[in-house]
């Protein structure tokens, strides 16, 4: 039901980056909290709903260009996600075997 409202409302208010609404907008309009709004759309995301993104908000994609662009940012998250995994099992060596 939550996705289905969250999708109609991207479908219709917010068609291309033109269109795009902030999260705090969202999450009011649709009663929603940052992270249930993150789960939301990133449910949506996997089941291949165009739902694009930029600094400024999220937006129901009509171009290719649009989805590209939010793969190389999703991207970017990975490889800074990595960086930090890599950098936390750095530091394991200093907690010695007994932590």
């Amino acid at each position: 039901m939550r996705e289905e409202r969250l999708l109609s409302y991207l479908k219709g208010a917010c068609p291309g980056r033109k269109y795009r609404v902030g999260g705090s907008e969202l999450e009011r309009a649709l009663s929603l909290s940052g992270t249930d709004l993150r789960k939301l759309v990133n449910r949506l995301r996997r089941k291949g709903v165009p739902i694009a993104s930029d600094r400024q908000g999220y937006f129901y994609a009509v171009t290719a260009g649009e989805i590209y662009t939010t793969i190389r940012q999703l991207r970017q998250m990975v490889t800074g996600l990595e960086k930090a995994i890599a950098g936390l099992e750095g530091s394991l060596d200093s907690f010695g075997e007994s932590g």
